[in-house]
Formats: structure tokens, sequence, C-alpha cells
């Protein structure tokens, strides 16, 4: 018994004490040699030996030192993880990034991101840096699990207050989100956003471009070169989302079929979606370069689509006053085209349940029980409703009834 010099196959040596506990030989090592000199082993080793007889077991008490210290390390880790700038985070790059990337919208995460106080770190694009928002600001340092109902209440107010009621909205939007998936991992037991409604009333767009309008806005898109030209034509021929126009890649297009298919990755509401291509269309498409191993239509890199729309827009939006004798047109946006299409087909006397077939929309005919036993395609009645709507946007562009528009022809 007594403190004693341990050397390991390895040469590395250690002191250690050997003492009796309760009847039974212990051991305790006291640390590394020569990090520990003799002197400082004594004085350890005599502290040791005084503890057992004192009817302690310093080995023990060693022991769980470590397991304490180990546990209040996992719960400083686990409380840093809570905070809500973290689950913020978090919650961005496991779920909000990877849902706009399978949606086909790779930036769609970044308003919600902007919101609630992150955005792309311009050093590395690929991580996340705190900047503005109305949310982390507000509520860095507390634990998620300590924001109530009030709190959410508070914070729209606040947004409110400052005259900003439609962000108010936003603002609950993105908090509920992040909530609900907090919910969903065990973060948080219930969402607090649960029962808070929108401060503020929305009016829905009904933005809807006239005829002349819409010829103006297809010759400037004429104007503008690739890829958003090409783009913007090919949302007024089809009635689809800008991203998912912008996200077409070679594989989708089937010629022979006349048709342009996508998976329900690829669509808002998550369901495959066929959408039949007129002559206009396919001419537009044959016409498009293919990049990358994907063959992307619409790439810079060949990794990903076009993603930032907002430059062409005014870029559209300067060709458009030009061709209007320097006049601008009312207020709209790329969505608005879905809107006139949908529109402009019912004024040709398409029938609704065919033009929410074409936009694939699953809202008011198809919605409920309904939804769930009509299973026929629309597939012939779609063809023929794009293949009308066409015609009838080469008419507008044209000035006159033809077939034959911009060196494209329709089919008979």
């Amino acid at each position: 018994m007594g403190l004693y010099l341990v050397r390991q196959p390895s040469k590395a040596m250690s002191w250690a004490v050997r003492y009796r506990h309760a009847g039974r030989p212990r051991k305790l090592t006291l640390g590394a040699y020569p990090a520990i000199t003799l002197e400082a082993a004594r004085d350890l080793g005599s502290k040791a030996l005084r503890a057992a007889a004192g009817g302690r077991d310093p080995a023990q008490e060693k022991q769980s030192a470590k397991v304490e210290e180990k546990r209040r390390a996992a719960e400083e880790v686990w409380a840093q993880r809570d905070l809500f700038e973290n689950v913020a985070r978090e919650f961005i790059e496991r779920y909000a990034k990877p849902r706009a990337a399978n949606k086909g919208r790779p930036d769609a995460w970044v308003e919600t991101g902007r919101i609630l106080g992150l955005k792309p770190d311009p050093a590395n694009p690929g991580k996340l840096t705190e900047s503005g928002g109305d949310v982390i600001p507000r509520w860095r340092g507390r634990k998620i699990q300590e924001i109530a109902k009030r709190d959410v209440i508070a914070l729209l107010d606040e947004i409110q207050d400052r005259g900003a009621p439609i962000m108010a909205n936003r603002a609950l939007a993105a908090v509920r989100k992040l909530f609900n998936w907090a919910a969903s991992r065990d973060i948080v037991s219930a969402s607090p956003c649960a029962g808070v409604t929108p401060p503020a009333a929305e009016k829905s767009r009904d933005r809807v471009l006239t005829d002349d309008e819409l010829r103006l806005v297809w010759l400037a898109a004429e104007a503008e070169p690739w890829p958003y030209g090409p783009i913007v034509k090919l949302m007024i021929l089809t009635g689809q989302r800008e991203a998912e126009v912008a996200g077409m890649f070679e594989a989708e297009i089937k010629t022979d079929k006349r048709a342009w298919s996508m998976e329900g990755g690829r669509t808002k509401n998550g369901e495959a979606h066929e959408v039949p291509l007129s002559a206009s269309a396919l001419a537009l498409l044959a016409a498009q370069p293919r990049i990358g191993r994907k063959r992307f239509l619409f790439s810079s890199d060949g990794e990903s689509p076009v993603k930032s729309f907002s430059r062409a827009k005014d870029r559209i939006d300067e060709a458009v006053q030009k061709l209007n004798g320097d006049k601008p047109i009312p207020k709209w946006v790329f969505h608005d085209l879905r809107r006139t299409v949908a529109s402009g087909m019912a004024g040709l006397g398409i029938q609704l349940p065919v033009i929410e077939k074409v936009l694939n929309h699953k809202s008011g005919t198809f919605r409920g029980i309904v939804g769930v036993y009509q299973r026929h395609s629309f597939a012939e009645e779609k063809r023929s409703a794009l293949d009308a709507w066409a015609k009838h946007v080469l008419s507008i562009v044209s000035g006159k009834r033809a077939s034959n528009v911009i060196g494209i022809r329709e089919a008979k």
C-alpha cells in the first residue's frame, strides 16, 4: 500500500497510490510523470490515503467527479442547442433548405431565413450567418421551450405597431413553421403559435394581364436573352410556375409524347404532373441548350437551375415600358402570368376542371372526396386546352389570327 510509479510497455509513466477500502484493495491513478513531480505525487498520495483512512474511496470519488463533469458538459451542449437562435439555424439547415431543393426552388428558404434573422454567409454561402430579421434579435439567448404564446403575440404586435402588418403575417408564418418542425422533433412539446391568427387581413392577388399587356410582355421576353426570355415565354405558353419552368431538364421532356413530365418532388403540391406541349412550346424547348450532367435547359453552372429572377423582371419591365410608348403598365409579378393563363383559358370556353388540371391544382373542383375518387387524367382535354391557348397567344402577339407567327407553326 502507498505511492508508486507505474511504467507502461509504451514507456509512459504515471503515479498511483494503492489503499484498502471496505476490506478490498483499490488503486487511484494520480497523473502522468514527469508532469506531476515526486513532491506533488507525495502530496496527492497523502491526501488520498487520509481520505481512505477516513472511510472514503478516492478512486470512486474521482470516477464520480468525471461522470458529473461529463453530465454537466452534456447539459451545457443541450442548453446551447435549445437556444432559439440555434434551433432556428438547425430548422433552416435540416428542413427549410432540403425542402426547397426537393421542390426545385433551392432559394425558397431565403425569405423565411431573412424573417428569422439568418442569411447565407457572403464568405461561405453554404453556411448561415445572423443578419437582422425580426425574430432572432428579439429571442436570442432564450431556450425555445420557454417561448410562450404571449411572446409570439408580443412579437407580432411589435411588427404591426411599426406599420408593417403584412410583415407580421409573414413572421407568424415563419415562426409557425419553425415551431411545428421543432414539435415534430420533440424539441418542444407543442407550438406556441397554436390558435394565433394572422394580425392583418390580406387581399389575395387578382392581377390578370390584358391581351395587350400579355403581348407586350411576350415581345419584351423575346428581346430578353437566354435564359430568362425563354423561361417567361414558356410560363405564358404552359401556365406553370417560374421555378418549375426554370428547373426543366432533358429527361422531363417527352418529345415523342409532346409532353413535359414532372415528378412529385418538382411540384408545389408534391404530385407528379404532366403538361402537354403545344408546337410553340416544343419549338422553344428544342432551341434551348442542355447543360451539365443532368442536362438542365436553364442553368448557369450545370449543377442547379437559374434562381434569381429579379433583375430579369426589371429588364422586362423596362422593355415593356418602351414598347408601350414609354408608359409602364400596372404593377405585375411573374406569378400573375399563371393567373392570366387560367383566366384566358376560361375566356376561350375551357372548363374549370380542365384548367385546374393544367395548373396542377388540388383545390376547388378536386378537393376532398372528389379528389380521392376522381382519377381521370384529363390528358386529351389538357392538350386541347394548351394548344388552343398557344394559338390564342400567338394571335395576340401577331395582331391577327394566324397559325404561323415568329417562325413557329402550330400543330393542326
